[in-house]
């Protein structure tokens, strides 16, 4: 089968992936073996690829994002069966017995593991996951379309919970890229006023099409006081004005997985009158289960950019250098 591994981790615009002949994974006796129909190209394969994240599995096969087809299940494998359209997400294992497992926040579990960091994941022909893990996946949606749900949405769901935006709030989204145009469309479906920054010009004009109040520059400030914000942008940098953007009591999340250096923040302009800042960390199970029931139920205007998978580091390269509106998804 195809497989694309990150040989060398280094810039995208320097090719870190390489195309190689590997044979077709055998699935564990708890594990799906499935057909990838489409992956997602998500910043945090960005982040695998360039070396932001330490090599977890060296030659790893990136992406995290995978909508395929069960063609085989291992003897323990439960919950799908072969033909199934599945989904495999960033979270590929916990131990399920840790105190964080235990109370329902597996995404803290310190034995997690991962789709394309620890695990090889979709930029390939075929892929593995544990059955527990797996995702059933709402009808209405087209393969590349579902592809960016499945970490971009996710995260973006849960990074809204983590931001705590009151009833019919004001929320800040700071980068507009895939997991910003899926969770801004959630928060104006719950009534939300959301406010866009981001310095590319046709993110600006996508955000305003989804329904945002307003959409200006990166570090520009909103026209209204914000009660949450979600930092989505890799840097730092934009902490400070996110959170003097923010009203008293607001809360900010960062969305990241990586961020650059956050700079000095000065106590009485960002973080006094009770303002919040908060990082987020993957995602449960039960987080992804219930943004794909909402998704199910409010159809998202997912927005993609395809690419045959031979292109996959062009994919990469064109993300990197903020060249894609929404979601780069590469197709068999």
């Amino acid at each position: 089968m195809r497989a694309f591994r990150v040989t060398r981790p280094r810039p995208a615009s320097e090719g870190p992936l390489e195309l190689v002949d590997a044979a077709v994974p055998e699935p564990g006796a708890d594990e799906l073996l499935v057909a990838v129909l489409a992956c997602g190209v998500c910043r945090t394969d960005l982040h695998v690829a360039e070396g932001d994240l330490p090599v977890h599995r060296a030659g790893v096969v990136p992406g995290h994002e995978v909508v395929g087809r069960v063609v085989r299940a291992g003897a323990r494998a439960a919950g799908f069966v072969e033909g199934d359209r599945v989904g495999v997400a960033w979270l590929r294992r916990t131990c399920g017995t840790c105190r964080f497992c235990r109370r329902g926040a597996e995404n803290l579990c310190p034995a997690s593991s991962y789709t394309g960091w620890d695990a090889d994941g979709g930029y390939a022909d075929y892929t593995t996951v544990p059955a527990d893990f797996a995702h059933h996946l709402p009808d209405g949606y087209t393969d590349a379309e579902l592809a960016p749900l499945l970490c971009a949405g996710i995260i973006g769901f849960h990074a809204l919970q983590r931001a705590e935006l009151p009833a019919r709030g004001r929320l800040g989204v700071y980068g507009f890229g895939g997991s910003a145009h899926l969770a801004s469309q959630v928060a104006l479906a719950q009534g939300a006023t959301v406010h866009v920054m981001t310095r590319n010009p046709a993110a600006q004009e996508l955000a305003r099409r989804l329904g945002a109040a307003s959409a200006q520059g990166a570090a520009d400030p909103p026209p209204e006081p914000l009660d949450a914000a979600i930092l989505f942008a890799p840097a730092g940098e934009l902490v400070p004005p996110a959170l003097e953007a923010l009203d008293r009591g607001g809360t900010l999340a960062v969305a990241g997985i990586h961020l650059t250096d956050v700079p000095v923040l000065d106590y009485q302009r960002h973080l006094f009158q009770e303002r919040t800042l908060r990082s987020v960390t993957s995602n449960t199970r039960a987080d992804a289960r219930e943004f794909l029931r909402v998704a199910g139920e409010h159809h998202l205007e997912v927005t993609t950019v395809p690419y045959p998978l031979e292109k996959a580091g062009e994919a990469l390269a064109d993300l990197a250098a903020d060249r894609i509106t929404g979601a780069a998804v590469l197709v068999p």
